[in-house]
């Protein structure tokens, strides 16, 4: 039988508990996809949804499985964040609703991140709420989307702003499927990665300067590690705080500045995770501004993107039409806009206590 890489790694939330099982070829006979989620499935229906990228690749062998034990239907999206929007989520509600699957559907999210968001949310908002399941195929969402039950769709003027908080029954993280990952994509589900140890571990940083080679490479060993501590770094922020009114919105570092990228240049030109890099490197050179982080600091943040093929300069964009995305966000309080930003690397805050002029600075720096 083949084993996870980590027994016993749980999400604690007020709704339920529910595992995250990460292993390398679940794939295999003894030890298929359908077989890890099957338990977990309520009811005897079940709803697949993934997209035209990740079906020829995965979804005939977990539909065929599962159709040994319950009524299996399909949903096929388009792939791309450009499809994260409600007419997506009305093709999830029609294939339920044609189908007259009722309270007792499992809903299975096999994709990526953009999938796994929008079938959370198809699930939260369906008869007002029924079970899914996270099977994320990439790497960006097996560290960070499909754990802690944040689901939404964007909006012309914003990302994720539409959504719900809505927890999965399990996740299972299989690291063999990221063997089909572009190169691209791999290097986006990295940027998370970093993310990790910069808000929260600088020793993780230091690991991941010495794994990044092989994480590129695709050892599915290195790969499962460090998905490991990453679910166990979400698993504890989750427990702490569901839905994101305090230490969860630590884990946005990068994210306003890298939602402004998303947003000006239309989602999907720029990934998730290459957005989120370039906003990195933004929030760091603000947090030198402010006078916490180094020189030094600043330039290491923007090596270890480099080294995962990451960029680091955000294109040109307006000071003016990146202040109006950034009143967009969800942590704007009272009207002031609130960043996560470092005091040092392993020790991220959440603050509007900075000169603006020096925000103004930063985003002057590459604007149109």
């Amino acid at each position: 039988m083949v084993m996870p890489f980590h027994d016993g790694l749980i999400v604690h939330t007020q709704s339920h508990d529910y595992p995250i099982v990460i292993t390398e070829q679940s794939a295999t006979e003894h030890s298929s996809m359908a077989k890890q989620i099957a338990p977990y499935v309520s009811g005897r229906q079940v709803l697949i949804v993934t997209n035209d990228t990740v079906a020829p690749l995965y979804l005939k062998a977990l539909e065929d499985e599962l159709a040994e034990q319950f009524v299996v239907k399909v949903c096929v999206l388009p792939d791309g964040e450009q499809y994260k929007n409600q007419a997506s989520i009305d093709q999830i509600y029609d294939a339920l609703m044609t189908e007259h699957f009722n309270r007792d559907v499992t809903l299975i999210a096999l994709g990526g991140g953009v999938v796994g968001d929008m079938t959370g949310f198809a699930a939260a908002s369906f008869m007002r709420g029924v079970n899914f399941i996270q099977i994320p195929t990439t790497l960006l969402s097996q560290v960070d989307s499909s754990v802690g039950g944040k689901t939404g769709i964007n909006h012309p003027q914003g990302k994720n702003m539409i959504g719900a908080f809505w927890q999965p029954q399990m996740v299972l993280a299989d690291m063999s499927t990221l063997k089909t990952l572009p190169a691209r994509e791999l290097s986006a589900g990295v940027a998370e990665i970093i993310k990790y140890a910069l808000i929260m571990d600088e020793a993780f940083l230091t690991w991941l300067e010495a794994n990044l080679p092989a994480m590129m490479a695709l050892d599915l060993a290195v790969l499962g590690e460090a998905v490991k501590r990453c679910c166990q770094y979400k698993a504890d922020v989750v427990a702490q705080d569901e839905r994101e009114s305090g230490v969860r919105a630590l884990l946005n570092f990068g994210h306003t500045f890298g939602h402004v990228i998303e947003t000006h240049e239309g989602y999907g030109n720029w990934l998730h995770g290459e957005a989120v890099a370039a906003g990195m490197v933004q929030a760091a050179e603000l947090s030198q501004k402010i006078g916490w982080l180094t020189d030094d600091e600043v330039v290491r943040i923007k090596r270890v993107l480099e080294l995962a093929n990451l960029p680091i300069t955000p294109p040109a964009i307006g000071v003016d039409t990146a202040l109006d995305v950034m009143g967009h966000d969800k942590k704007v309080k009272h009207g002031q806009i609130r960043l996560i930003l470092l005091k040092s690397i392993g020790d991220a805050v959440m603050t509007n206590e900075f000169d603006s002029q020096l925000l103004h600075e930063v985003l002057s720096k590459h604007s149109a």
